[in-house]
């Protein structure tokens, strides 16, 4: 036993001399290839030129999700976003018995939630995700029938070219809507006159022989709509032979919102094409049997769509800083002013100073570069603030070569390609605002500097909904762009960032942080 136990003794003092030794050897090798100072390694902070730019009116049908409601920003203004879609047969050339009679007709649309706890009896709590405004806000929902025909092909193009939308439209559907709202109950006002996004679930209790059972469903806009007049409409219409058929009679539905009286408004983020209408009727069995029967309609909310947006209240700061006749192109903007939807974006020129052909000149190898962007907390600081921005090759409408080469992904459109970053930053921040965004250009600035046939390029920075969306939708009128990116017309907030002038204090001021390794 003894003669074991110093045997082992023995071997564990031989094993550690040995990567005592290995590890020596090791760190010999290293010190002859960087320990003799050959490279120099430092920090080159360079000017960027930063300024202000309208967005007008844009393309903003078909987007992957929309905006519906009210929301007061105070550093930007009120955002009104209405909603047009048209509507589906699931199922098309049903046949339709005898004496069929409209049950109930509902509107179903999920929200974005995730459960946060189940209790004893299987019951859940949600907490809703995209929702932007008081606890207690309620805004004023109408659902109309639409006469405006949301066509797929363009005339104008020769039918060449898809139809597009436009974020200015609304005034356009709002006087084609048909007769009364659709979700007209007069004895619960949350259908309609103060509405709300409520996180509830929806049980349904169904009774059988064998007793009760349950149906959860995660919480969602649910609506019920005029039976007769989707009785008449819809049922009875005969105008379910095919899709197209009905598209061209029944056109689709327009959601209007306004405020609900004094209440505090709020807006939603919302998945419209995972919703739908269903239609329960009855209808006979046949001529000589009594019975009646179950039976439904599906109408999808899918087809053409469009978001329609309006800005009011505009905040006198955000409305001066946008206005072309103060943005100062030469020397670049205090602020900048970032907005979703029919908003604003910031247009950069790196290396306005010259730097660039000074650091071609010394040779150096970039190892790093970085844009890092100080929001002012003051502007926002009642604000909801992006969670990301995204920075792109303005001149040419597509992502730099930064965003390429990230491959990472996330469970949340907002969490993949987390190298190239953009993400909102609270590091060290107690109250939970954010600090900075930063974005890292490594390849784009390593190109500029090894090719001298590099074009620098002008780049645009927006505020984003979806980072893993990088193409662009075209302005109604083009001024000095002619496009900016889908993900940013998605997105309903705004932040506020400090520029790259010389009124900027010098610890929030933009920069491009280059770090390099020189020779000596």
């Amino acid at each position: 036993m003894y003669n074991n136990s110093f045997f082992k003794k023995i071997l564990i003092v031989a094993t550690v001399l040995f990567l005592y030794s290995c590890d020596k050897d090791f760190n010999s090798i290293g010190d002859s290839l960087i320990g003799d100072n050959h490279f120099k390694f430092d920090k080159f902070t360079s000017e960027v030129v930063a300024y202000n730019q309208k967005i007008g009116p844009i393309e903003s049908n078909n987007l992957p999700v929309n905006a519906l409601g009210i929301y007061d920003d105070p550093a930007f203004g009120t955002t009104t976003a209405n909603f047009a879609t048209q509507v589906i047969l699931a199922s098309v050339n049903p046949t339709i018995g005898k004496n069929a009679v409209v049950e109930s007709v509902v509107l179903t649309i999920p929200y974005f939630s995730k459960v946060v706890s189940t209790d004893l009896e299987g019951n859940n709590t949600y907490e809703l995700d995209s929702i932007y405004g008081a606890a207690d806000a309620k805004i004023k929902l109408s659902v109309y029938r639409s006469a405006y025909f949301m066509r797929d092909l363009d005339p104008a193009t020769g039918s060449s070219e898809t139809q597009k939308f436009y974020s200015n439209q609304n005034a356009d559907f709002d006087n084609l809507k048909i007769g009364d709202r659709l979700n007209d109950s007069t004895e619960d006002p949350s259908q309609n006159e103060a509405f709300f996004f409520d996180s509830a679930e929806y049980v349904e209790t169904t009774t059988t022989d064998n007793g009760e059972s349950k149906t959860r469903t995660a919480p969602g806009m649910r609506l019920n709509l005029n039976k007769k007049y989707f009785e008449d409409n819809v049922v009875n219409s005969g105008k379910l032979v095919t899709n197209d058929v009905f598209k061209e009679y029944f056109r689709g539905l327009y959601f209007k919102v306004e405020k609900s009286g004094t209440s505090p408004s709020s807006m939603a983020m919302m998945d419209f094409k995972s919703g739908k209408i269903t239609i329960n009727y009855k209808e006979d069995t046949s001529d000589t049997d009594p019975t009646r029967v179950d039976k439904s309609i599906v109408l999808n909310l899918t087809g053409n769509t469009v978001s329609l947006l309006e800005n009011s209240n505009t905040n006198v700061m955000y409305a001066n800083a946008t206005d072309p006749n103060n943005v100062n192109t030469t020397t670049g903007d205090d602020k900048l002013y970032l907005k979703g939807g029919e908003g604003s974006m910031a247009v950069l020129n790196l290396f306005s100073s010259g730097d660039l052909e000074s650091i071609r000149n010394q040779g150096w190898l970039i190892n790093e570069a970085n844009l890092v962007f100080h929001i002012d907390a003051d502007a926002m600081a009642n604000s909801y603030e992006p969670q990301r921005i995204y920075l792109y090759d303005l001149d040419n409408n597509r992502p730099v070569v930064d965003y390429g080469y990230d491959g990472t992904s996330g469970t949340k459109p907002k969490n993949a390609k987390v190298i190239f970053n953009g993400l909102l930053n609270k590091e060290a921040v107690t109250d939970g605002r954010g600090l900075t965004y930063k974005i890292r250009i490594t390849n784009q600035i390593r190109n500029l500097v090894q090719n001298a046939d590099s074009t620098n390029v002008k780049l645009g920075i927006v505020v984003t909904e979806d980072i893993e969306i990088f193409t662009s939708n075209k302005l109604k009128t083009a001024t000095n762009i002619s496009k900016a990116p889908k993900a940013s017309v998605m997105s309903p907030l705004g932040t506020v960032l400090y520029g790259g002038t010389s009124a900027v204090a010098e610890d929030k001021r933009l920069k491009l942080e280059i770090y390099y390794t020189k020779p000596n």
